[in-house]
């Protein structure tokens, strides 16, 4: 998402585009929340050809749960089903 050749939101969606997707790194930079970026954005990735039909679409998120209740995103069931790894300091020390 640009302005004037500058960007000032970003998301990405990594799918197998047969069954399953995650949305990921989604931003609005803060000089341009609260203009409607954000849902314009999930608009169009909810819309998207590639990504429509999918079993499972997951995401993260600290603070917009408001947000992709709008685009059909539920808390998750069955939590103690997923897994995960996490190495919080991996990039710690990269220049």
């Amino acid at each position: 998402m640009f302005e004037n050749d500058k960007q000032v939101g970003f998301a990405r969606m990594i799918t197998d585009k047969a069954t399953f997707a995650y949305l990921a790194d989604v931003f609005i930079i803060e000089e341009y929340r609260g203009l409607g970026l954000s849902k314009w954005l999930m608009e169009f990735i909810m819309s998207y050809p590639d990504l429509q039909g999918l079993r499972r679409m997951i995401l993260a998120t600290r603070d917009a749960h408001e947000l992709y209740k709008k685009f059909g995103f539920t808390l998750l069931n069955n939590v103690d089903r997923w897994m995960h790894i996490h190495y919080p300091d991996v990039y710690r020390g990269i220049k």
